[in-house]
């Protein structure tokens, strides 16, 4: 062999070693960023499971701590979709290279569960060994792979046939009596009526979106139609509403709050109010279910909470809006009623002077960190962790221990505020938060939980209640008119409590729709959401 072609059977061996080790490197590459990439979202995973079980443990702590909780699991999503990629992408390089292969370490998934259907599809089986050749095979077993499947959604008109028959000896015709229908000019099933008013009021799917959307499944209904079933529906629901505005009302404590909501008005829109008073005796162990009962005025005057509680008396925890001030007066009949005012509400006036990470985002424009505010925070936390500890105890053991270790915390907070106060000119912002605790009786207010042991630390209940409203101010935008915010509200007491007492709301709503028209009155408990049980409705193929 020449010289020359012994260089170039060398040259093509390094190129040939180079291209092997560029593309051992490549492998290593996608391996390494697999491996990142899955380490990341595992670690994310445990710290949002972490949050959610301190969720569980502790109750809602914080409106910040919630919103940390969905804006991990949106990170979450992110990367693992990122790590499949990542993943794919390794695997597709090991096949072309010897570097040894990554296999995913995935968060264990939980069985499917038990009350869905199975389809089994058994895959041909061999006939012959696939080693020697022979038939002689018996089968010794099998293996499953399960795979979670949906059938998109199929409607269906049903028929309910009423036969005639005629007396051959008096000719008098006899025919079975019409079914009863949830709603007048009954032409939709109590599960489709479910489905469109738990869309509306639970998912914030306007009307004209579902329209949309039926037609493109083949089916197509107008607006108009789907707006009278929702009226006759609500008609229909009335003595449900009912029974659960008296539940609600015969608590000896509430949580009281409101929220905006847009109502078209002449020339565009007008900021009208959306009310809310949740019972809820699961934080002392009362055996009262939780409910919520809402109501919607097209303005925020006082007059409204009187007009709502009228007749009502008992403790009303909600925060220092001064439309709750005449349920407090002492001549209102049948007597006033007892406030007691949020500490989150008086927390988040000073977390804002104190929030050191909200600063850093804010840069340049942020305020200087307040060293009172911080201690404050600090203060007011620790007294957040006792209350931690007693959530769902009995009211009277909540009190001792509230004697025993909140109200040493409570006296020496009171007399720090009063101390820095007094060092403080009047327009300096933490002086305003101190003056919203220390503003005419609020303190005594704010010390409700210290004397008794049913109330609670927080409004945050009434706050859960109302947050369905504050994402559904995005997709709906407005109430249409007076009567469609009332209307809502309406379904909204009904949504809110089938979920406070873990029902899902459109199957109960499609059951009751079922079931109520054939109902008597004294039945009719029987159908509330913490008394009710499914039935399985026959119906004809």
């Amino acid at each position: 062999m020449s010289d020359a072609a012994s260089e170039i059977t060398r040259l093509r061996d390094a190129l040939a070693a180079s291209e092997a080790r560029a593309e051992a490197a490549e492998s290593e590459l996608a391996q390494t960023r697999a491996v990142v990439s899955t380490s990341e979202a595992m670690i994310k995973h445990l710290r949002l499971e972490i949050a959610k079980l301190r969720r569980e443990q502790y109750g809602h702590s914080s409106e910040r701590r919630a919103r940390l909780i969905d804006q991990m699991e949106l990170q979450l999503e992110e990367l693992e979709s990122a790590a499949t990629e990542d993943e794919i992408a390794a695997e597709k390089v090991v096949k072309t290279t010897s570097v040894a292969g990554f296999e995913r370490r995935r968060p264990a998934r939980k069985p499917f569960p038990e009350h869905l259907p199975r389809e089994r599809v058994v895959m041909s089986a061999p006939t012959a060994c696939s080693c020697c050749g022979s038939d002689r095979i018996v089968k010794m077993g099998e293996d499953i792979t399960e795979t979670l499947e949906v059938i998109p959604r199929q409607w269906k008109v049903i028929q309910t046939v009423r036969e005639k028959f005629t007396c051959r000896a008096c000719e008098k015709i006899s025919q079975p009596p019409a079914p009863f229908h949830p709603t007048p000019r009954g032409w939709a099933g109590p599960n489709l009526l479910a489905m469109i008013l738990f869309e509306k009021f639970g998912q914030h799917q306007p009307l004209n979106r579902q329209v949309e959307r039926y037609a493109k499944e083949g089916v197509e209904v107008s607006l108009s139609t789907l707006a009278d079933q929702v009226g006759a529906c609500t008609v229909a629901l009335e003595p449900i509403h009912a029974l659960i505005r008296a539940h609600v009302l015969a608590a000896e404590r509430l949580h009281g709050d409101d929220t905006t909501v847009p109502l078209l008005a002449r020339g565009g829109t007008k900021t009208a109010r959306l009310w809310t008073y949740v019972r809820d005796d699961r934080p002392f162990a009362g055996g009262a279910p939780p409910a919520a009962l809402f109501y919607f005025s097209r303005d925020r005057e006082m007059a409204h909470p009187n007009r709502h509680l009228a007749g009502w008396r008992g403790i009303l925890q909600a925060d220092a809006y001064g439309g709750y001030n005449d349920l407090y007066r002492g001549d209102r009949d049948p007597g006033p009623a007892g406030s007691a005012l949020c500490w989150s509400h008086a927390r988040r006036k000073f977390f804002e002077l104190a929030d050191i990470k909200g600063n850093v985002r804010k840069g340049k424009s942020a305020p200087d960190i307040s060293p009172v505010a911080l201690e404050a925070v600090a203060r007011i936390d620790a007294i957040f962790d006792i209350e931690r500890q007693i959530n769902g105890l009995d009211a009277t053991f909540r009190l001792e221990a509230r004697h025993r270790l909140s109200c040493p915390l409570v006296e020496a907070l009171h007399a720090w505020l009063r101390a820095e106060q007094g060092t403080m000119s009047k327009h300096n912002p933490v002086a305003k938060a101190i003056n919203y605790m220390f503003k005419k009786d609020r303190w005594e207010a704010f010390t409700r939980f210290l004397e008794d042991g049913r109330v609670c630390l927080t409004n945050n209940a009434a706050e859960r209640a109302l947050r369905g409203v504050a994402l559904g101010r995005k997709s709906w935008l407005f109430a249409g008119s007076e009567r469609g915010g009332d209307r809502a509200a309406f379904m909204y007491s009904l949504i809110v409590t089938a979920k406070m007492n873990d029902v899902d709301p459109q199957a109960w709503l499609g059951d009751v729709l079922a079931r109520l028209p054939g109902t008597t009155a004294s039945r009719v408990p029987d159908l509330l959401p913490w008394n009710w049980s499914p039935t399985r409705q026959r119906i004809a193929a």
